[in-house]
């Protein structure tokens, strides 16, 4: 999601990104989200400031957190797991890319998949993007 989510922005205007998770999460945003934003930064010039110009937050927050030109909003509350929207957005469309994880066993693959790569890396290794060649 983070790989497509790069590719993706050199042809928008404007993103967003809305992660939801379960109401026992310490922290907001996730570092997933946090990721996605500064990785879509890398390939974008994304407008740098917080609120646009002539734009009012009524509530202060509203907009949500702020990173590399990314807006980030966190969702705590039961009955969700983990689930991530990046919208993007340009003159006259947007475009959504969701990942919804319902249930803990879609993890499995993934620690499984690090796991059996354990013997094969030498370093500290952060992300499973590394280990399929992305």
């Amino acid at each position: 999601m983070i790989k497509i989510s790069k590719m993706i922005s050199k042809y928008f205007d404007n993103c967003e990104i809305i992660e939801l998770h379960h109401d026992k999460k310490k922290d907001a945003p996730s570092g997933t989200s946090i990721l996605t934003a500064e990785q879509i930064s890398l390939s974008n010039n994304f407008n740098k400031s917080r609120l646009k110009e002539g734009e009012a937050e009524t509530i202060e927050g509203c907009r949500g957190g702020f990173t590399g030109g990314v807006h980030i909003h966190s969702v705590r509350l039961p009955g969700l797991l983990a689930h991530q929207n990046v919208i993007f957005g340009t003159k006259g469309q947007t475009l959504s890319i969701k990942h919804d994880s319902l249930d803990r066993s879609s993890f499995y693959p993934g620690v499984i998949l690090a796991i059996r790569s354990m013997d094969k890396l030498s370093n500290y290794t952060f992300g499973l993007d590394k280990l399929i060649n992305l």
